[in-house]
């Protein structure tokens, strides 16, 4: 038992920590009409691209109580994962894939989950002498939540030019979570802004993703672009790619708050797995499903499948200036997949320019599918303008 609402809060920090998170904090269980109309506006110009989902409850997502109706208190938690090596190290290492610094450890999903499930257990339980049961409801990145907003409110810290969260003590280093509840609980102070004039995050962008400070347009973003784009990678964002294979730590990893972050607090869960902190393309490359499962079991990128990884470790070969590829991208003309097909198509194109004209004259008229016959096409007309002019 806990007596007293101010002893309750304490103890729900307490027992946060000593769970594995390195931040909590306590929201009203409204956002108020400002964060609904900007996720309105935010739909309605499209900006959120492929992900439908986000606009099939975005009333839930603006207003906690429209979820829960019952909810009258947002508990906020963040977990950390600081990176303990620089994100832009292999940024000079184009024959490697770039992972991003969350997706190198154990997937934070279950890490996360099931630690706000213990937490929201736990009081449950030390609630119990309340006139009515303590309810109670965890999220993690899968329901309509506006966890950036609750968190801020929550006085995790504040949304930032880039639209994460910043924390003074963190970083843009936190995975959040959210606890509603129907206790009624203390709310924290809430953040404030701090990026003043930074542009820090905006100006390192590779594919300008940002429209202005605080509004991201995902349809240029590389983390949507190899994660939740299902389809080819618009042509003029290919060479923005890099050799980012899966997801982007720019804008977050340029943040001056980063050189408060400490390792200490990260979940030993996010420690990163050799295999995955610096992948060879040619070994991406060669991936069939069965290898694809086995070497990301127990991550996040096995959501995504083998065919993103594969269409994003092409596009990140055809950056690379690694002709030792070729072979791999020319095997992939043949893969069962278009998206893969296409994506080789681009890729052999900036790699050996001659072997692309003559594995062109063979496959162009075969090619079953339109998409990967207008890749054809398209580098086709470009090499004659080149010609030409």
């Amino acid at each position: 038992m806990v007596s007293g609402k101010k002893n309750l809060e304490a103890a729900i920090a307490h027992e946060a920590a000593r769970l594995g998170f390195a931040d909590c904090g306590i929201a009203p269980a409204s956002l108020g009409p400002q964060s609904a109309s900007r996720l309105q506006q935010w739909l309605a110009d499209g900006c959120h691209g492929d992900m439908l989902w986000m606009e099939a409850r975005a009333d839930q997502r603006a207003d906690p109580q429209t979820l829960w109706p019952e909810v009258k208190s947002v508990i906020m938690l963040g977990m950390s994962y600081a990176p303990g090596r620089d994100p832009f190290a292999l940024e000079a290492h184009p024959e490697r894939g770039r992972i991003s610094v969350y997706a190198q450890g154990g997937d934070y999903h279950k890490t996360v989950k099931s630690a706000l499930k213990a937490l929201a257990r736990w009081l449950v339980e030390v609630t119990d002498d309340e006139p009515e049961s303590t309810g109670v409801k965890v999220f993690v990145d899968t329901a309509p939540v506006m966890e950036k907003p609750l968190a801020m409110a929550a006085g995790l810290g504040w949304q930032g030019k880039h639209s994460n969260l910043v924390s003074q003590s963190h970083g843009s280093w936190l995975f959040l979570g959210a606890i509603y509840t129907t206790l009624e609980l203390e709310p924290s102070r809430a953040g404030h802004d701090r990026c003043g004039s930074c542009r820090a995050c905006q100006d390192i962008c590779p594919t300008q993703a940002f429209v202005e400070p605080y509004r991201l347009d995902a349809r240029r973003c590389i983390s949507y672009l190899t994660i939740e784009h299902a389809g080819p990678i618009p042509a003029d964002l290919r060479r923005g790619i890099g050799n980012h294979v899966y997801g982007c730590d720019d804008c977050l990893a340029v943040c001056p708050w980063n050189k408060f972050a400490d390792t200490a607090h990260r979940n030993q869960a996010f420690l990163p797995r050799a295999e995955l902190t610096a992948p060879s393309l040619a070994d991406l490359l060669v991936l069939d499903d069965a290898a694809f499962r086995r070497l990301f079991a127990g991550s996040p990128i096995k959501r995504s499948g083998r065919v993103r990884m594969v269409r994003n470790a092409l596009i990140a070969a055809g950056n690379s200036g690694e002709v030792a590829l070729v072979p791999q991208v020319i095997a992939l003309l043949d893969d069962a997949q278009p998206v893969v097909r296409g994506a080789a198509v681009w890729a052999l194109a900036q790699l050996d320019r001659e072997r692309y004209e003559r594995e062109r004259a063979v496959r162009q008229p075969h090619e079953p599918d339109s998409e990967v016959i207008a890749e054809w096409q398209s580098l086709c007309t470009l090499a004659d303008h080149s010609v030409a002019s």
